[in-house]
């Protein structure tokens, strides 16, 4: 489990919820209004557009400074471009090199290595939604990259911490998610990891990582496949900490408790890339129904969250199969995975389908001021076919005709 990171003393103490505003989902379509509050959501995000070299925008992230005496890490942290960097091809690089910082003398002795290390403390902070970045970590003995956030005030573990994503770089095929608060913290943390099958290594591609935060549970999940939950009554009569505001993290640790120090076999420089960090909210952490023809809600077969589960017009029943996230990134989110529009298709008839997110256009939703759901990429509605209200009615995409079987009300 991981082990405590702290704060360095010179970070602020005051941390205050920033950056908040309300967006439709997606690129409006011509001569439509944005969609009504009830599909509002309050979001951050950063998918790191700038040219190559260009620093991390400050209004969003502060680059702290400084060792971690608390983990016995092995690397500076450093401000400045030389660690941290846009690649003008819409990634944050963050670089792990082996050289000593000019003048610093580090705890346990002259530091090996720089890195860098981003926070949004005191410039936004989250209290539930859906939380993600999507990464490709780098390999190597001693690395230990990680996505992370603080609750505020910062008095740890008290104020309790959130792993999204950690590796250590002896377990390539792995990532772990984890919590800490009082009384469940440092290696007493309580998570659990998710592995890559057939010996895929995590740094061989992009991946993306997340947590799904409600008042009273926290779901992680991999490439949309979900691989815990947490809820108060895994902490065994010990306090729940996560209803309160809690700001982000990303840095590249090198060394430390939990992953030894790089040895022979690790080659430097070693990078952690970030396309892009986003966090949507709503006013139902948990998600919202979308109510259509009938008053009848968009549901998740079964509450089946395999990839392909046909999504269908139901009875509103107020469960996860209803349950649905109005993503900044365009999506549109139950179980851990998003709609989908089968096989890429763009002709009326086209079924929707719940699948893994993968950031295609077929999972591109725009929710318009006049309660339709369009796909951009075929431009059509989302659509119950054959205005049948039954029962288990597919969903489909079709030219939007105006007709009271495309319209949806989120919320």
């Amino acid at each position: 489990m991981a082990s405590p990171r702290l704060l360095r003393r010179c970070l602020l103490a005051a941390l205050s919820a920033a950056l908040v505003g309300s967006v439709a989902v997606g690129p409006a379509r011509a001569a439509q209004s944005p969609a009504p509050a009830a599909a509002a959501v309050t979001t951050f995000s950063d998918s790191f557009d700038g040219p190559a070299g260009a620093a991390v925008d400050s209004s969003k992230w502060t680059l702290e400074t400084g060792d971690n005496v608390n983990n016995h890490e092995r690397q500076y942290y450093t401000s400045g471009t030389k660690n941290a960097a846009l690649d003008g091809q819409g990634h944050l690089v963050i670089t792990a090199r082996k050289e000593n910082p000019a003048g610093y003398q580090c705890w346990y002795g002259s530091c090996q290595y720089t890195s860098a290390r981003l926070n949004t403390a005191g410039k936004f902070t989250a209290q539930y939604g859906h939380v993600e970045a999507r990464m490709k970590i780098p390999r190597g003995q001693g690395m230990w990259p990680a996505f992370w956030m603080l609750g505020t005030p910062v008095n740890w573990p008290d104020s309790g911490e959130i792993d999204v994503m950690e590796n250590v770089g002896f377990e390539p095929s792995t990532v772990h998610g984890t919590i800490h608060g009082p009384g469940y913290s440092g290696s007493g943390g309580i998570g659990a990891g998710y592995t890559l099958p057939n010996g895929q290594a995590f740094a061989d591609a992009f991946h993306t990582f997340a947590v799904d935060w409600a008042p009273d549970s926290l779901t992680w999940s991999v490439d949309g496949n979900v691989y815990q939950r947490r809820t108060p009554a895994d902490l065994g009569g010990k306090t729940w900490v996560f209803n309160k505001p809690f700001f982000l993290i990303l840095n590249l640790a090198v060394g430390g408790y939990w992953p030894g120090d790089p040895d022979g076999s690790t080659q430097f420089p070693q990078t952690l890339v970030v396309d892009s960090v986003s966090v949507t909210t709503s006013d139902s952490a948990a998600g919202v129904p979308i109510r259509g023809l009938a008053g009848k809600c968009v549901d998740v077969a079964g509450a089946n969250p395999a990839n392909g589960t046909p999504v269908q017009l139901y009875d509103c029943n107020g469960t996860g199969a209803q349950s649905w996230t109005v993503g900044s990134d365009g999506t549109l989110r139950a179980l851990g995975k998003c709609l989908d529009v089968t096989g890429n298709g763009t002709a009326d008839g086209s079924t929707v389908q719940l699948w893994d997110c993968t950031g295609g256009p077929n999972q591109k939703w725009t929710v318009t001021g006049a309660h339709d759901i369009v796909n951009p990429q075929a431009d059509k509605c989302l659509d119950v076919t054959g205005n049948n209200a039954a029962n288990g009615t597919r969903l489909q995409i079709w030219t939007c005709t105006g007709g009271a079987n495309q319209k949806w009300t989120v919320g």
